[in-house]
C-alpha cells in the first residue's frame, strides 16, 4: 500500500487508500445505526415486555419501578417513563401518587379515594377505639403500597383534622376521635 516516504509524507496507492477509507466509513455507519433506537421505539418494546410479564402473572399488583426498568433495559429515565405511560394508555397500569405503578385488572374494583380517607377508614372498619395506638407510617406504607413520606403527609392531614394525635417524632400516634364519614352522591 505504501509506495515511498518523501519529506515525512507517504505516497499511497490511491485505489487501496480509498477502499480502506470506504471500509472504515462503512463500519462506523453500521456501528452508529446499531446504537440508534429501533424504528418502533425502545419504550414501546419495553412496554411490550412488561405487558407480557403482567399477562403471564395474574397475581401481579405493581409494575417494576422506573429505576428497575432503567437498570434492566439499560435505558434513560425518560424512556422508562414513556414505557410506563404507554402501559397506562393501553389500560394495563395506572400511576399511584407516592407509590409504584399499579396493575389494572379488568373488572377488579380499585379504591381511588385520597389516602387520608382510606387510612381514616381503618379506625371505623377495625373498630379502633379513641386513645388506642394507631399503626405506624411504615406499616401503613406496606399496607397501602405507597411510600412512607406519602403516608406521613396523609397522617399529618388526619392530625390537623383532629382524628389522630401525635406525641412527637418517633412516638406512636393515637386515635383522638372517630372520623365522621361523609357520604358522596
Amino acid at each position: 500500500m505504501i509506495a515511498a516516504a518523501h519529506n515525512g509524507f507517504y505516497s499511497l496507492d490511491s485505489v487501496d487508500f480509498v477502499g480502506s477509507l470506504c471500509k472504515v466509513a462503512s463500519d462506523r455507519e453500521e456501528e452508529r445505526v446499531s446504537q440508534q433506537a429501533s424504528p418502533r421505539g425502545t419504550y414501546l418494546q419495553i412496554a411490550e415486555v412488561v405487558k407480557a410479564q403482567v399477562t403471564s402473572n395474574p397475581q401481579a399488583t405493581h409494575l417494576p419501578s422506573a429505576a428497575d426498568l432503567m437498570r434492566d433495559h439499560n435505558v434513560s429515565r425518560g424512556v422508562a417513563l414513556r414505557a410506563l405511560k404507554a402501559l397506562e394508555r393501553d389500560g394495563v397500569a395506572e400511576p399511584v401518587p407516592g407509590g409504584r405503578w399499579r396493575v389494572v385488572h379488568p373488572g377488579e374494583p380499585v379504591d381511588r379515594r385520597p389516602l387520608d380517607e382510606r387510612i381514616a377508614d381503618i379506625i371505623t372498619a377495625e373498630e379502633v377505639e379513641v386513645g388506642a395506638d394507631f399503626p405506624s407510617a411504615s406499616e401503613l406504607a406496606v399496607r397501602f403500597g405507597v411510600s412512607r413520606p406519602t403516608v406521613t403527609k396523609a397522617l399529618d392531614k388526619l392530625e390537623a383534622a383532629g382524628v389522630l394525635a401525635s406525641a412527637g417524632q418517633g412516638k406512636v400516634r393515637t386515635v383522638r376521635a372517630v372520623p365522621i364519614r361523609e357520604e358522596r352522591s
